[in-house]
């Protein structure tokens, strides 16, 4: 049976189809909104793995090109690896879905997204979203959903649900939103600088927004959902978890007290181990039970203690900052640098400047887009005391250097203040909670350091929140422990004057309007903290670019003579970096760029291009060659490809019977243009130039 729907997102239809398309899957749902289609499926594993103990979701989401008239770059035309954009699509996906299975389901859960159809205007992501959450309302995989996913972006001082990429560019926000009835569960998004304020009112307008689609899912559950299998998450012995706490409580205490981390981590492995050895005599067999048990205890004492005594892991209060070292230009050859250390967690950024050739293009199915702005996040195991093969960025680090990407990005000057291509790396050195918030300050250190003239500095803070009944604990700067053990992960990077990053996982239902608000305006307390201990080692942006950095000058032509740059098949271009050793790009529209770290080779290009290139100007001298004789006047070239007539009447303040009297063609004269007219024809003077020299000409550019 094929049920098709729709809903008004956006003011435009919204429909969600089933019953037609993948009906092998454990369900599938086709999502729609314009000419844009998403086809969403999830299949479970019948069984458990043997000695599984964690839940393995994986979630796909692929852009196929042919789903925008588009056939793949590169050499075997076929859709390769996840792109950037997939990846991070795939982590929006999996973020608020994840912690809506039961506790302790372990069946393999794989759910994937394919673009079938893209209009290049209504936007898949979250479609994917809220496909995800429909198919797996539709299978017989148990799941606490329904959830949907918005877009919100603010033009023009409204909120628009969904906005199409044309409207995007001309929006201050962008948030993408998944929410369920009872809360919002999961935010991603930027900002340029917007108030605290304006993001609450964004968060609440998205959950407004989805609430149609939401009610649309429960329908399309009642009329053709499968029936969920019954699972019953594993009740702990409450008997054997007394015992544990009994036994394990003192050591426990002793262990969060701990302040340094691999410290920490070595208490809680060596007393877990000490409670097992004393437990197992009497609960044979039950190793695992009693370790799940200390886990679960450590959870639970942690938190209490937060929102009971106001004390965290290593006796912080809630709003204190770990201590705070910044330093830069820490590496001395590349163009800039910042170390930042924050607790134990330790980032540093290189800063690379490039030109407009460096910039990567990237195949999307809107278009081909070209980022002048890259930054790339590493994350090494020794970042955290493991063992680890190197294997490229994964997810996480992908999704980490977009965090941080977004966050800087609005700061960036334009292309036409500073015509460079910027490249950041940041490398994880230690990392004891948020090294993404780390990455931000890091990022904004080395580019102050490299010269660039930020609009802004931009700081980055990752926030936690515990609740436990009425009991609530909004914490600053958190440890990874306290990540994982908490009811609310954000993170929030800006200016002192607004957010230009957000990224929020959400797992209490129903948080208010003042709770949100509240973690916002301490995150921006904390946030603000942190941009003061930036700031007291480099106020602002150096004024003078790196030694190693290459100086671009800019150039600008008109589109016509762009050939003569270039040269057939580019031989003119090659011969004028050949000659000087510097890197020239041209563009379409006849901008040049000029970049070399040696300022005579700079302007021995410069030379040569507008030599290439340069207009005759009015009233000024140039050195020409006779190029042809007439009757009534000689041709002389003064530019290349570029010629005048001098009339006879202007060879000499004396009269000229003949031309050949006075020139023969290849002689070398000083002229003078006395006019160009509207078809480009000059006139040029011999007699206005007597007495003038090659010296005299190259003294006007002086």
């Amino acid at each position: 049976m094929i049920i098709r729907e729709s809903v008004d997102v956006g003011g435009r239809d919204l429909t969600i189809e089933t019953g037609r398309l993948a009906k092998q899957a454990g369900g599938s749902a086709l999502l729609q909104q314009g000419d844009s289609l998403v086809l969403v499926t999830v299949c479970a594993s019948p069984d458990v793995r043997p000695g599984q103990d964690f839940f393995p979701l994986t979630v796909d989401y692929i852009e196929k090109t042919y789903a925008a008239g588009m056939i793949p770059g590169g050499f075997f035309k076929r859709e390769g690896r996840l792109s950037e954009r997939e990846i991070l699509t795939c982590r929006v996906i999996d973020r608020p879905i994840r912690p809506l299975f039961p506790e302790g389901y372990r069946n393999e859960v794989q759910v994937t997204a394919t673009v079938l159809s893209h209009d290049r205007e209504n936007q898949t992501d979250v479609l994917a979203l809220t496909g995800a959450s429909t198919a797996l309302m539709l299978s017989e995989i148990p799941f606490d959903g329904p959830i949907a996913g918005v877009r919100v972006a603010r033009i023009d001082g409204k909120f628009v649900a969904n906005p199409t990429f044309p409207q995007l560019p001309k929006s201050d926000l962008e948030l993408v939103v998944a929410a369920s009835e009872q809360a919002i569960v999961m935010v991603e998004g930027g900002a340029a600088g917007v108030a605290e304020s304006v993001i609450v009112d964004a968060l609440l307008f998205a959950h407004d927004a989805v609430r149609p689609v939401l009610a649309l899912q429960r329908r399309l559950r009642e009329a053709a959902g499968k029936p969920k299998l019954a699972f019953t998450p594993p009740q702990p012995d409450q008997a054997l978890a007394a015992r544990v706490w009994e036994v394990g409580r003192a050591r426990l205490a002793e262990a969060v007290d701990t302040n340094e981390k691999m410290a920490r981590y070595g208490k809680y492995s060596k007393y877990k181990k000490e409670v097992v050895a004393e437990l197992v005599g009497e609960y044979p067999g039950r190793e695992p039970e009693i370790k799940a048990a200390w886990e679960e205890h450590k959870y639970k004492y942690v938190r209490e203690r937060i929102v009971k005594e106001g004390r965290r892991i290593g006796g912080r209060g809630p709003r204190d900052i770990r201590n705070i070292t910044c330093e830069v230009g820490v590496l001395p050859r590349t163009h800039g640098s910042g170390l930042f250390t924050r607790g134990e967690t330790q980032v540093v950024s290189a800063t690379t400047l490039g030109t407009s050739s460096d910039q990567q293009r990237v195949d999307a199915l809107t278009g081909d887009l070209f980022k002048r702005f890259m930054l790339h996040y590493n994350f090494p195991p020794f970042s955290v005391g493991e063992v680890k093969p190197l294997r490229g960025p994964g997810r996480r680090e992908i999704g980490h250097g977009n965090l941080a990407w977004r966050a800087i990005e609005p700061v960036l000057p334009g292309e036409d203040v500073f015509p460079y291509t910027i490249r950041l790396v940041a490398e994880t050195l230690e990392s004891n909670g948020s090294s993404s918030m780390a990455t931000v300050c890091s990022s904004i250190l080395s580019l102050m350091d490299a010269g660039v003239p930020i609009k802004a500095p931009v700081a980055g803070i990752a926030m936690g929140l515990i609740q436990e009944g009425d009991d609530v604990a909004i914490l600053s700067d958190i440890l990874g422990d306290e990540d994982h053990l908490g009811d609310m992960d954000f993170k929030v990077c800006g200016t002192r004057d607004g957010v230009t990053a957000i990224q929020m996982d959400i797992k209490v239902q129903g948080l208010s309007r003042e709770l949100l608000e509240k973690a916002l305006y301490q995150a921006r307390e904390a946030r603000l903290h942190v941009l003061e201990r930036m700031l007291a080692v480099l106020p602002e942006a150096r004024k003078e670019l790196s030694p190693h950095a290459p100086r671009i000058t800019t150039l600008k032509i008109k589109t016509d003579r762009i050939r003569d740059v270039i040269g057939p098949g580019g031989k003119t271009i090659r011969g004028i970096v050949e000659a000087t050793g510097c890197k020239v790009d041209v563009e379409d529209d006849g901008t040049i760029l000029i970049a070399s770290v040696d300022e005579e080779a700079a302007k021995k290009a410069i030379k040569m291009i507008k030599g290439l290139t340069a207009e005759p100007e009015v009233g000024r001298l140039y050195v020409g060659n006779v190029r042809k004789i007439a009757e009534f006047g000689a041709f002389v070239e003064i530019l290349p490809g570029t010629d005048g007539l001098l009339h006879i009447s202007e060879m000499s303040d004396k009269r000229v019977n003949k031309v050949t009297d006075l020139l023969q063609e290849g002689d070398e004269v000083v002229v003078k243009v006395l006019s160009v007219d509207r078809m480009g024809k000059i006139r040029l003077s011999r007699k206005e130039a007597m007495g003038k020299t090659r010296e005299d000409v190259a003294s006007q550019d002086q």
